[in-house]
């Protein structure tokens, strides 16, 4: 059986054996949130992704001998805007909001990466960095602002495969008039006077995104390191931007060996967005839905594949959880999980693969047989699932709610006439207390369909 891990490189969009620049430091940088509101269903999915590939690179290489990186990203133009509509400081709301990801976190049992550094702590590192790209001429200095020259950096593009006309057509590229080049893009810029500022040698102002990821990894990973991850939404602009800015201040070929990307979650067939009001939050399922289930439907498509969120796949991650809970046991260490049983997660992290193995542990486990018991939740436990006792299932098990059908079918009038005035928050609102009752909701071809969970 071969030992060794593959991950399919978005750098090239290969699969590739895993070769670590030392095995003995495996080092991993993912982008973590913006704490501007709360994490939505497709923000779980690099969570859960990622936190996997943790357990797999320290499984094979070590616990002390692996580093995750997962930055918070505490300043941004999306936060400030948000803080002025909820009306709070921006301090408020970042703890709020970072606090409320974090227990997200640890609702769908996730580890704690070894480092989360905040955007915030680390300006004068920014600063740094822009001033040196600035002397090596990569990046110059228009009312205040500071832009990194694309076109001063040729291998620009790489990672997303694209020239750089095709990159600017139709992305997120900032428009202004401030700029060299269309493609140029922000590494410092001004605050007025209600934004944060911090002092630098081009007056009050503040870093731009990109930056901040490109700081961060290096201060706690170094010049160049082995994997950096992300949702598929960030090769462009986020990462082909951070792979420009890191090499040219670091005077180095490679920022990182391995780009890894997990695809998009649609919902019922459609994009998550606010203006479809389908946007579903992590928080919006604590109270109905087992945090292992939630992480079950999760991992059943590969990672790099697209997930179509609906509610079949969260009722059938829910019976599978229930079936499984039959051949719990309690350990009292995990047993030792074989290279076959492994073996998926090391070719490029295939947990539809890995959780085909799980039913036929647990097929297995049906006989009685204790070491088969033991085996089978082992397996389990290391993607994070069967990490409760039986009695702590049970317990969350939900009743069906006691709403009538007239007042539901009320609250879904109230709510689709709220979607059509456009009054996404209270629709929201509506959305959420009914998921909090037991109540169901999935919005499809124009219509908005029930069930209770």
């Amino acid at each position: 059986m071969n030992k060794d891990i593959f991950l399919t490189n978005s750098y090239g969009g290969k699969k590739e054996k895993f070769q670590p620049i030392d095995k003995n430091k495996v080092k991993m940088y993912v982008c973590g949130p913006t704490v501007y509101d709360d994490p939505h269903i497709g923000n779980a999915r690099p969570l859960v992704v990622f936190d996997i590939l943790f357990k797999v690179l320290k499984c094979k290489y070590g616990k002390e001998n692996v580093t995750y990186v997962r930055n918070i990203t505490d300043i941004d133009d999306k936060i400030i805007q948000s803080a002025k509509d909820k009306k709070i400081t921006i301090s408020e709301l970042t703890h709020k909001i970072n606090l409320n990801f974090q227990q997200d976190c640890n609702y769908l049992n996730c580890e704690e990466p070894n480092v989360q550094p905040k955007a915030t702590e680390n300006i004068n590192e920014m600063i740094n960095m822009t001033s040196s790209l600035i002397e090596k001429g990569f990046a110059y200095e228009s009312k205040k602002h500071i832009y990194f020259e694309v076109k001063k950096f040729k291998d620009y593009g790489k990672l997303s495969n694209k020239k750089i006309e095709d990159l600017i057509s139709g992305s997120r590229v900032e428009v202004s008039s401030n700029k060299k080049n269309a493609e140029d893009f922000v590494l410092w810029k001004p605050s007025s006077e209600d934004e944060p500022s911090w002092p630098s040698p081009w007056g009050k102002g503040r870093p731009g995104w990109h930056l901040e990821c490109s700081v961060m990894s290096k201060k706690y990973l170094g010049d160049k390191f082995d994997i950096h991850g992300g949702g598929r939404d960030l090769i462009f602009p986020h990462h082909e931007n951070e792979i420009a800015q890191s090499r040219c201040a670091n005077d180095t070929e490679v920022f990182s060996n391995y780009w890894v990307h997990n695809g998009f979650i649609t919902i019922s067939n459609e994009k998550m967005a606010k203006s479809q009001g389908n946007i579903l939050k992590i928080s919006d399922f604590k109270n109905n839905v087992n945090g292992q289930a939630l992480r079950l439907a999760l991992i059943s498509a590969q990672y790099r594949q697209p997930l179509d969120w609906n509610d079949k796949l969260l009722e059938e991650s829910q019976k599978t959880i229930d079936k499984w809970y039959k051949s719990y046991v309690e350990l009292d260490k995990p047993k030792l999980i074989s290279d076959d049983d492994l073996y998926p997660l090391y070719d490029d992290l295939n947990t539809p693969k890995y959780i085909a193995n799980l039913h036929k542990l647990y097929e297995k486990s049906q006989s009685g047989n204790l070491e088969d018991k033991q085996e089978f939740v082992s397996a389990c436990n290391f993607v994070g699932l069967l990490t409760e006792t039986k009695d702590e299932w049970d317990k969350f098990k939900k009743n069906k709610s006691d709403l009538s059908e007239e007042i539901i079918e009320t609250k879904i009038k109230e709510r689709n006439q709220a979607r059509n005035d456009k009054n996404y928050e209270l629709a929201d609102k509506i959305r959420n207390e009914l998921l909090e009752k037991g109540v169901q909701i999935e919005d499809k071809d124009g219509k908005t369909s029930w069930k209770f969970k």
